[in-house]
């Protein structure tokens, strides 16, 4: 491991942890030489990553990750495992690079969660030696779009695996921070979406950051 690239990275870690957008400080960041190289690289391709306007009217793939620490550093409190959970939401999207395609005229990612989960792996490890923080991480980005394949039925849905491998509070709350930072969304709305996929894991309660 990299001293130097694991002293940047707590400078990012202590972003997330304490700034109330960290997405300014992040973008300050973005523009030192040192965010060009690996695995602060693997952030920088977010920016040359586009996404469909119909679900993601904010732009590229840097401007709703952006959006998404956002939506986390306002509930970080409610966070059981504050570290993993901003972790996972800064680097939840990093397979969309991989897997960005376009599939009859539409931008797709399909897959992005597991690539992303496999790439949080590498990015980790250069940065870290916690491999207990890697693997919690690692296992939210896994599953962070379960909300939506739970909640629409499709193929992908894997609640029994999400159960093993994380703690659905964590979860839940990175699912929710990821929908709300996507452009002008509804906040009942994804209340609502939410509600419903906790339902079908099983939870009915409603949580306390709501």
């Amino acid at each position: 491991m990299d001293e130097l690239k694991a002293e940047r990275f707590q400078l990012i870690t202590a972003c997330l942890k304490n700034e109330p957008e960290p997405s300014a400080r992040l973008r300050e960041y973005a523009r030192q030489p040192w965010f060009q190289k690996s695995p602060f690289s693997m952030l920088l391709a977010l920016k040359n990553t586009a996404q469909s306007p119909v679900y993601h009217p904010e732009g590229n793939v840097w401007e709703h990750t952006m959006l998404v620490v956002d939506e986390a550093a306002k509930r970080r409190s409610f966070s059981r495992d504050p570290e993993a959970f901003l972790l996972a939401a800064l680097l939840h999207d990093l397979g969309k690079p991989a897997t960005t395609k376009i599939r009859g005229g539409k931008i797709t990612a399909y897959g992005h969660d597991k690539k992303g989960a496999e790439l949080t792996r590498l990015f980790l490890r250069e940065v870290t030696r916690d491999a207990g923080l890697i693997d919690r991480v690692a296992w939210l980005v896994a599953y962070h779009m379960q909300i939506l394949y739970v909640n629409r039925n499709l193929p992908f849905g894997d609640l029994k695996g999400m159960l093993e491998h994380t703690d659905l509070r964590e979860a839940a709350l990175l699912c929710y921070c990821d929908r709300m930072g996507r452009g002008a969304r509804n906040p009942l709305e994804e209340q609502e979406e939410l509600l419903r996929f906790l339902r079908s894991c099983g939870h009915p309660a409603r949580p306390a950051w709501l």
